[in-house]
């Protein structure tokens, strides 16, 4: 502290007999310093509040105090404006001095925090400075818990809270100097960063289990605070028991409590021989239950019919009113009547007429449903009848003229109905367009989903026929091999083929040549090649098939040969290639339209074959 003294008295005196030529520059210098100016004139470059919130006129020139020295408690500065710029201060310590960089130069990179962080990395420290110096210069920011210091001029420091690390990395940035000496080996611009250490890392991660359990923990209990409690445990079988399950079986209001011990007990396995008395005893008081059942269901479905009724009866009655007041709107818009009312009045009313046959309309569609509902269930009530009573007519072999009478009246009372339902849809549709257009536009989705199923069937018969077609041509094929073998054949073949069919004739057995495409496929007759031009178009044809492997479909193939010889036919090339199974295949492929049929070359399959 002397040795501090006199520095600043040393300094105070060169201050008074210095005589200051740039005050800019000697501002500047002294800001940097973080003290304040002395007997120069002029605006300071950074008001008396940011740079000295504690300066003291009368005590001449003294640095700020501290915040991070040890020992000293002082009641928090106001807040700063966070535009305002951080001006760091000169720390003096037992044995070495932090002075701040400047604040013009841009601040230290940092790296990102690692979770949990305690650890810092200090770099950039004097070469002759010690493990004491550094502890007395980053004690104030905590407690420190390790401190590992290399030989390369850095060292690594824990801390044992996370929140003493930004203390530290304030000091990122300031120079030390060891005393007063200006060495090079004793002075440094210290780094401070963020350290990676596993056992920050690793304790980070226990405090998050921790965490994490306790929060499991708050749960369970919201939960188990929140559940419904259990049922009451099921009582085991014994006599006395099962007597106290009877009488309370016999109780509405205790009935599905016992009937739920009644089934836990015979799933448990609790029926033998021995109390099988017992436990049918408590079946039987459990189906007694049955006709108190149906009762009650009998009387409310009574009860329902009731409601339905008075439901039914007060929709009438709606109804009729509605028609009422409709008729008077009618009767307003007649001309008479309608030229005297203004403008206004005559919307309103219109407003109020779509109103009304909105709800008149609504109420009539329900109408509607409950008596199509009741026509339902009294068909369903005939069509259990009938059968009793066509049995009793056949029995008695004469039918029921009241049976006919009064289905003739009901009959009849349909169709009424079924009118007075036309009629009222008929007035509908004059008095609402709307329901005119809607129907118009139900009729155009029906017309187009009829033209879509029309077309699906026109496609279905176009594969039809193209399938047809190709049967047509397979068979003509046969037909012109068969004349072709006969032609071919000598005299003995045919006396004996004719002998064959005369033979079965005469046995009454009619000759059946193509039954099915397999037997078809079987009867066709292989033969040779007949002439030199033959030879020619089936080598065209073998070389044109081995180089389309997947094979080709007859009106290619034609197209091909036809530019080399126009004279040739499509009919004769298929009627080559069918008598010569062994050297050409067909295949069909595609399904419905996109059916088709493709010649292959299997000349080297059926050679490997052979």
């Amino acid at each position: 502290m002397a040795g501090a003294a006199d520095g600043a008295g040393s300094l105070t005196a060169e201050q008074n007999h210095l005589s200051v030529t740039d005050h800019g520059a000697w501002a500047t210098a002294m800001n940097n310093l973080g003290i304040m100016p002395v007997g120069i004139s002029g605006q300071p470059l950074v008001s008396d509040s940011l740079c000295l919130q504690r300066f003291d006129p009368s005590l001449g020139l003294i640095a700020p105090i501290n915040p991070l020295m040890a020992g000293i408690s002082l009641v928090p500065p106001p807040p700063v404006p966070p535009d305002t710029p951080v001006i760091k201060e000169i720390i003096h310590c037992k044995s070495c001095t932090l002075f701040p960089q400047n604040a013009n130069l841009p601040p230290p990179s940092m790296r990102e925090r690692p979770p949990g962080c305690r650890t810092v990395f200090v770099g950039g420290l004097p070469e002759n400075s010690s493990e004491e110096m550094i502890r007395e210069v980053f004690e104030p920011c905590g407690e420190i818990t390790a401190l590992r210091k290399s030989k390369k001029n850095f060292c690594h420091i824990r801390f044992n809270e996370e929140f003493m690390v930004d203390k530290a990395i304030y000091l990122s940035g300031y120079r030390m100097r060891i005393g007063s000496s200006t060495d090079k080996k004793d002075s440094g611009r210290i780094h401070v960063d963020f350290a990676q250490a596993r056992d920050d890392l690793y304790e980070w991660e226990c405090n998050q289990r921790l965490l994490a359990r306790e929060d499991r923990h708050r749960r369970q209990v919201h939960e188990d605070r929140l559940r419904p409690p259990s049922p009451p445990p099921v009582v085991h079988y014994s006599e006395h028991e099962a007597a106290m399950l009877a009488e309370r079986l016999k109780d509405d209001h205790n009935f599905g409590e016992a009937t739920t011990v009644l089934f836990t007990w015979i799933d448990r396995g609790e029926v033998n021989r021995r109390t099988s008395n017992h436990f049918y005893s408590m079946v039987q008081s459990a189906n007694g239950h049955v006709r108190r059942l149906l009762s009650e269901k009998a009387q409310h479905e009574e009860e329902l019919e009731v409601a339905k009724e008075v439901f039914k009866n007060a929709l009438l009655s709606i109804l009729t009113q509605f028609e009422k007041i409709s008729a008077v709107f009618t009767a307003t818009t007649r001309q008479k009547a309608w030229d005297h009312f203004s403008k206004a009045q005559r919307r309103n009313m219109d407003i109020w007429r779509k109103q009304c046959e909105e709800l008149r309309n609504a109420h009539s569609e329900e109408i509607m449903g409950i008596r199509r509902e009741e026509e339902m269930e009294m068909s369903d009530d005939e069509l259990d009848e009938n059968p009793c009573k066509r049995l009793r007519t056949q029995e008695n072999g004469v039918w029921d003229q009241a049976s006919l009478r009064e289905e003739n009246d009901s009959l009849r009372w349909q169709l009424d109905s079924y009118r007075n339902e036309v009629d009222l849809l008929r007035k509908e549709q004059t008095h609402s367009p709307d329901a005119q257009i809607q129907q118009l536009q139900q009729k155009m989705i029906n017309m187009q989903q009829q033209l879509l199923s029309l077309q699906e069937k026109l496609t279905s018969k176009e594969a039809e026929l193209e399938q047809a077609r190709d049967e047509h041509r397979y068979l003509e094929g046969e037909g012109l091999l068969l004349r072709d073998k006969l032609l071919n054949s000598p005299v003995e073949a045919l006396e004996g083929a004719n002998r064959e069919p005369h033979e079965k004739g005469m046995n009454g057995c009619v000759p059946s040549l193509f039954h099915s495409r397999d037997r078809r496929s079987d009867v066709i007759m292989r033969g040779g090649v007949t002439s030199e031009k033959e030879a020619l178009l089936l080598g065209v044809i073998s070389t044109f098939l081995h180089v389309h492997p997947f094979g080709a479909n007859l009106e290619y193939l034609v197209s091909y040969v036809q530019r080399l010889d126009s004279k040739v036919s499509a009919g004769e090339l298929e009627r080559l290639m069918v008598r010569l199974p062994a050297v050409f295949r067909q295949e069909l492929s595609g399904v419905g339209a996109t059916l088709e049929k493709r010649w292959k070359f299997c000349g080297f399959e059926s050679l490997s074959s052979v």
